[in-house]
């Protein structure tokens, strides 16, 4: 039996094996990895998928933000890694968290604007996502422009850098 546990509960070792494992040590240098910098993910939406005492699978979500080139902020949150034990890919089991995760959203009331890198093909057809809001936006790195996958009510269809969330300091 698999049990969906919040992220923060699982030791950030196991997740960052689990992540090599899946994506390979080199994964620090993807575009993904600069858009969402060095904040915190969210936990809320954040879980892992525990089998037999061991991690199997993980989801994360970060607070990002589109800022638009006239000077309007869109928070979004950005879906991903979905990271898959290798053994344990083909499963179902990124279907699952991806339900998991999109089920939190919903109950936090994050669901409104939510964005992620990946295969229009999958992403669109189980989950809703496409590229039909994001031609204007641009990242901190490389991305094919068709990978770039938005859903939501409050998706902005403006131009604008995609980059961390950051809380402006008052006074």
């Amino acid at each position: 039996m698999i049990d969906f546990v919040p992220l923060s509960t699982v030791p950030p070792d196991a997740v960052e094996a689990l992540l090599d494992r899946a994506f390979g040590s080199d994964r620090h240098g993807r575009t993904a990895y600069k858009v969402r910098g060095d904040g915190a993910a969210l936990d809320a939406l954040s879980i892992g998928a525990i089998e037999s005492g061991a991690l199997i699978g993980t989801i994360q979500c970060w607070p990002v933000t589109l800022h638009g080139d006239d000077g309007r902020e869109f928070p979004m949150v950005m879906i991903g890694p979905v990271a898959v034990a290798p053994d344990r890919q083909r499963d179902g089991l990124g279907r699952r968290l991806m339900t998991q995760a999109l089920d939190a959203a919903v109950a936090h009331g994050q669901h409104h604007a939510m964005m992620l890198i990946g295969d229009p093909e999958y992403y669109g057809r189980f989950f809703g996502f496409t590229a039909e809001r994001t031609a204007g936006w641009r990242l901190p790195g490389p991305v094919e422009r068709h990978r770039l996958l938005a859903r939501g009510d409050r998706v902005p269809a403006a131009a604008g850098l995609l980059g961390p969330h950051m809380v402006t300091p008052v006074g």
